[in-house]
């Protein structure tokens, strides 16, 4: 099954943000286009709209005149959904509300014709449910586009339980023509982007609620340690916390209250407060004209240690070994250990951060995973009201010495990135464990999707199998709740290292 035809005939319904920008790429990749919007002359606005954008391209230089010109021909504003009955793809893009949408496709195929393929945007609704109310519902497929539409790459293409193979193959070479890069995914709550990102929000946001640390420090470190684009408060200002907390609600109803889900209550009071991000001035941050942005905690500059003992190979952290004696500190290897930690010339110890927390422990410091110990522009360090001042003084100064801020934050288990990214890991595996979509378009998806450094199966490779499960099974006997369980898919992934098998012939 091959691409739509580019004579054939695309129809956008819903004329908003969304809308206009699937109408561009479907235009812009030279197919004739429909715009439909319910609202009387929204239709003419949103195309007056798309041409507005193509002239800017061609200032920009990147749509040729000629081109814009053509493009501008095939565009065509619609006032009755009588007018698509020729369209060979219908894209939907209106309120998200189920009822408004079975109603739409409800009508629509009426109109279209039999080998017309119908499409959803939606990014919270189910699929299949949309698509149940049809007399053939293995046409309709969701076409889940990133905003802005034109300039993101992925695009999610979700089959729904009554989805026929040949639908959603066509609508993913469609994509793929249009210059996209589509992934293939299951009709699940949240897809795979909105489902697998859950917890790069949850953790920072359970990081502030137990007071460990302020949204810039937290921020700071999932950018400057954990390789981030942006940190989780400055991202939800800007997506908007009441449509990030929507996402999060619904995906969390889909699944039944799961509590891996749960929504943030010091989110849900930002909202109720009217606080949604820069779109009202003010979320997380103070976004008014003037308004000076909180500087991240960083600790004040201590003397380095003059030599630390390296107990087991540091896992992860392994390259920190090297950064130490490039640093000029002498450091002692101890292979007899299996731990993986550094000992401080005070005794105290130095441990990367496992779930566990310092408070459990005498005279131990953690610190935070990095993406790349030497890129790293700042760590982050936790310990304990009775930790010696001397312990910590020595680790801060041994990562100040290394070229990095330090953060020290409370005593939390998992610390910020390390927890951060074993949870994405968790969901990632447990979403191919239950058929949503490949490891390859998981990690397409989370790179494309949502900018972040590695793909959860990249992340994996890197830190090593049992890292994740050993964190979270860590979390998880110190909140019993449910939260931080290590899923059946991630046991089995991490115990299926040939040295941790017990009673095997």
């Amino acid at each position: 099954m091959t691409a739509l035809d580019l004579s054939s005939p695309v129809a956008v319904v819903g004329t908003g943000t969304m809308g206009q920008g699937i109408a561009q790429v479907a235009l812009v990749a030279g197919h004739p286009v429909r715009l439909y919007d319910a609202v009387a002359g929204r239709a003419q606005d949103a195309a007056a709209a798309i041409v507005a954008r193509l002239d800017r391209l061609v200032e920009k230089g990147r749509l040729a005149a000629a081109d814009r010109d053509t493009a501008r021909a095939r565009l065509t504003p619609v006032e009755s959904l009588a007018d698509l009955a020729d369209c060979a793809l219908v894209v939907e893009a209106v309120l998200e509300r189920l009822d408004v949408k079975q109603e739409l496709f409800g009508e629509l195929e009426t109109i279209v014709p039999e080998d017309c393929l119908l499409a959803t945007n939606t990014s919270s609704l189910s699929v299949t449910a949309i698509g149940g109310a049809l007399r053939r519902p293995g046409r309709f497929v969701g076409l889940h586009f990133f905003n802005p539409a034109p300039l993101m790459p992925l695009v999610e293409v979700v089959s729904g339980f009554a989805t026929d193979v040949t639908s959603a193959t066509r609508a993913y070479e469609t994509a793929r023509a249009w210059g996209k890069t589509p992934v293939a995914c299951a009709d699940t709550p949240g897809f795979i982007v909105n489902r697998i990102a859950r917890p790069f929000y949850a953790e920072a946001f359970a990081v502030y609620e137990a007071q460990a640390a302020d949204p810039a420090t937290i921020d700071a470190v999932l950018r400057e340690s954990g390789g981030f684009r942006m940190g989780a408060f400055e991202l939800t200002d800007l997506i908007g916390q009441d449509v990030n907390e929507s996402v999060t609600h619904s995906v969390w109803q889909a699944f039944f209250q799961d509590v891996r889900f749960t929504p943030s209550l010091a989110q849900r009071r930002l909202v109720e407060s009217g606080r949604l991000g820069r779109k009202t001035g003010h979320g997380w941050y103070d976004h008014t004209e003037g308004a000076e942005r909180p500087e991240p905690h960083t600790a004040d500059k201590e003397q380095p240690p003059a030599y630390v003992i390296a107990e087991g190979g540091l896992g992860p952290a392994a390259e920190l070994l090297t950064l130490i004696r490039e640093a000029g500190i002498r450091v002692r290897e101890d292979d007899e250990d299996n731990g993986t930690r550094l000992v401080l010339p005070s005794g105290g110890q130095l441990v990367l951060a496992d779930g566990q927390t310092s408070a459990e422990f005498r005279d131990v410091v953690y610190f935070d995973l990095a993406l790349d110990y030497r890129a790293a522009t700042r760590i982050a360090l936790s310990a304990a009201q009775d930790t010696s001042p001397q312990t910590l003084a020595e680790a801060t100064g041994l990562f100040q010495a290394l070229g990095k801020d330090v953060s020290v934050i409370g005593d939390v288990p998992g610390m910020i990135v390390a927890r951060t990214v074993a949870r994405i890991i968790d969901l990632a595996h447990d979403a191919v464990a239950k058929g949503v979509a490949t490891e390859e378009d998981i990690d397409t998806a989370m790179r494309l999707g949502v900018n972040y450094p590695l793909g959860p199966f990249e992340w994996d490779r890197k830190l090593g199998r049992d890292f994740s499960f050993d964190v979270l099974d860590e979390m998880h006997e110190r909140d019993p709740s449910g939260r931080y369980a290590p899923s059946l898919a991630l046991y089995r992934h991490a115990y299926a290292v040939e040295d941790k098998r017990e009673g095997t012939s």
